[in-house]
């Protein structure tokens, strides 16, 4: 949702209440998602360009993911803003103390050069949550189009995670029943080999059209991937962008190659990152230290807002190594 006129604050307000119910979201939380879009989308109206607000069922756990980017100037002082009944004209923050109540759990980077970029995850109560890790992923359609020919999933097991990005073949509903489908078909595989899952997705897809998949599981040590198709799998940290492993050419569904396995590194401060053509690779060359050192949550959103391809579809999975090097989580008051 571009958030490009006064107006739209309420328009985002309505859709993410819209999107709370539709997450079954019980009781006030519809209500508490409706004001957490207000607030930063009223911040980006008055204080902010190029800003959007990027709403989806949660990425992890069970709920419901805001995303708030734009490129204005930034918060001066971030801890100030989150003082209840501080505001300024001159500064964003207003609202920041009552977000970050209202969120299950609420991140954000503020600066001069790259602007404002928030996260808030609003859970169902009534189910076990576990506390989000530093994972963060986002999927988007192309520009004008209402369904997603992208998809991701995530699933854990024990103390490993392991995800799923999708780019089905062609667009519009035949690639997004595409991935739907392999999306279906990995939930309840996703502690089996990667090899084994990919053969997995690749019948259940040999009646479609057909899709490039990237599957990502995290080790103590090391991340390990298996990739077909146009998908790509980067290890990013403070110190750069480390060499992009070689995926295989292909098309699960339609003759897909033997899959195989390798591994990016995996230290305390690395995040794996994982995107779909949609996001133009050519973001390497502008990425800076900041955006080196984001959480994933805020990477994916940064990636997808000013990298994506507007005609085509963009999902972006990142996973960090430690949440307490990568991500600043901040839980909701009881």
């Amino acid at each position: 949702m571009p958030i490009d006129h006064h107006s739209a604050v309420q328009v985002a307000a309505a859709q993410a209440g819209a999107m709370a119910r539709a997450c079954g979201l019980p009781g006030g939380l519809p209500d508490r998602a409706a004001v957490l879009a207000s607030e930063l989308a009223s911040n980006i109206d008055k204080h902010a360009r190029n800003g959007a607000l990027y709403l989806q069922p949660a990425a992890v756990g069970r709920g419901m993911d805001i995303f708030g980017v734009d490129r204005g100037p930034g918060i001066r002082d971030l801890d100030q803003s989150f003082t209840d009944g501080y505001t300024t004209t001159n500064t964003l923050g207003a609202g920041l103390g009552a977000m970050r109540r209202i969120a299950s759990h609420f991140t954000i980077r503020s600066g001069a050069g790259y602007g404002t970029l928030a996260h808030a995850w609003i859970a169902d109560p009534r189910l076990p949550q576990e506390q989000p890790a530093a994972v963060g992923a986002l999927s988007l359609p192309a520009h004008g189009r209402a369904e997603c020919g992208d998809s991701h999933a995530l699933v854990r097991h024990g103390e490993t995670w392991t995800g799923l990005v999708l780019d089905g073949q062609g667009d519009g509903p035949e690639a997004a029943g595409a991935v739907q489908r392999a999306v279906r078909t990995f939930r309840p595989l996703a502690d089996h080999g990667l090899p084994e899952i990919m053969t997995a997705l690749d019948r259940a897809l040999r009646h479609t059209s057909g899709a490039a998949a990237a599957l990502v599981r995290t080790h103590a040590d090391r991340a390990e991937y298996c990739v077909v198709g146009d998908i790509r799998v980067l290890a990013l940290s403070p110190r750069g962008v480390e060499p992009e492993p070689a995926g295989r050419p292909g098309v699960v569904g339609h003759g897909m190659p033997p899959p195989r396995t390798g591994t990016v590194p995996w230290q305390a401060d690395s995040v794996v990152l994982v995107h779909t053509g949609g996001v133009d690779h050519r973001w390497i060359r502008d990425a800076s230290a900041v955006h080196l050192r984001l959480p994933p949550p805020l990477l994916v959103a940064s990636l997808i807002h000013s990298h994506r391809r507007r005609r085509d579809d963009a999902t972006a999975l990142a996973f960090g190594a430690s949440q307490g090097a990568t991500c600043r989580v901040t839980p909701s008051a009881p």
